[in-house]
């Protein structure tokens, strides 16, 4: 079949009229009804009727066109593959990437790759289930930077490093003055976390679980920087990363954030990919820089 009829017939069942579709094309309407006609011929029954000036889909049409679009997701799949092949410069890369890492992780290993690789394009999508990875063989997803590490089939995982658990308390609060804390010092304590899809506060959940206690969340906040305003106005204590805590800090913001002595007060800090599916060449790029810089970047906080 031509592919170009395929395409026309898709236009014209998402809406697009005849008109449309060969001002769009460059082309004589006639050509694009007779383009149709054959398409409907060579499947053998109509796919298309008309009610009053538009044209709608049959219940053949309808079941016809879920498999052209995803025929034609895959050979534009495809065409991408190969360009990238001829010019891997033009690619996308797809990178999701828990929210707590966008403050300071994420931007300097996209700003150093784009130095390097202007013509990339990055599409990048904050996870909204930090407890579940969104890599998979038929994703749309190239490469994951999050603390969880998988344990399904299928996907691959390299560490990049491990940052450090702290417990964010306001300035004036009677354990800014300390070195270092215990969590079992902070049992009767309001806290401060996020929300239970993230990994963070399973983290934080997990160390007072192992001090012999249950945390009580006074208030949940959805992003670091809300969570710090929080803590720094006294409503609670918070187990924060210390470098994503770090990044977002305001001037003259009065929060201290003091080291936690319990055993496992760190979070691992990986990528992921699919490995069942070849990951193309621009994707191949940024895993290769991030493999890199990461090291780089967990030292100085961005």
């Amino acid at each position: 079949m031509d592919t170009q009829s395929l395409r026309w017939f898709q236009l014209v069942a998402d809406g697009v009229t005849v008109t449309e579709v060969s001002a769009m094309e460059r082309t004589s309407q006639p050509g694009v009804s007779r383009a149709l006609a054959r398409l409907e011929a060579e499947v053998g029954t109509p796919l298309l009727r008309r009610t009053g000036r538009t044209l709608r889909m049959t219940h053949a049409g309808v079941a016809f066109k879920h498999h052209v679009d995803a025929m034609m997701h895959s050979l534009d799949d495809g065409l991408a593959a190969v360009q990238q092949l001829i010019d891997p410069e033009s690619g996308t890369v797809t990178l999701t990437f828990e929210p707590s890492l966008g403050g300071w992780l994420v931007p300097g290993l996209v700003a150093g790759f784009r130095a390097r690789h202007p013509r990339v394009r990055l599409d990048l999508r904050p996870k909204r289930d930090e407890l579940a990875t969104a890599v998979r063989a038929r994703g749309d997803v190239d490469l994951e930077l999050s603390t969880l590490r998988p344990t399904g089939r299928g996907v691959g995982w390299r560490r990049l490093g491990r940052e450090p658990l702290r417990l964010a308390v306001a300035g004036d609060h009677p354990l800014a003055s300390r070195t270092e804390v215990s969590l079992g010092d902070v049992a009767g304590l309001a806290f401060v976390a996020t929300p239970p899809t993230s990994q963070l506060r399973r983290a934080s959940d997990e160390l007072c679980a192992r001090a012999g206690f249950e945390p009580d969340v006074a208030f949940e906040c959805d992003d670091l920087p809300t969570l710090a305003g929080y803590v720094a106005a006294g409503l609670g204590v918070a187990v924060v990363p210390a470098l994503a805590a770090a990044a977002p800090a305001r001037a003259g913001e009065r929060l201290r954030r003091l080291p936690i002595t319990d055993a496992g007060a760190v979070r691992e800090i990986g990528m992921a990919w699919s490995t069942e599916r070849t990951l193309l060449p621009a994707a191949e790029l940024f895993r290769a820089h991030v493999l890199g810089h990461a090291g780089a970047e967990l030292v100085t906080g961005g």
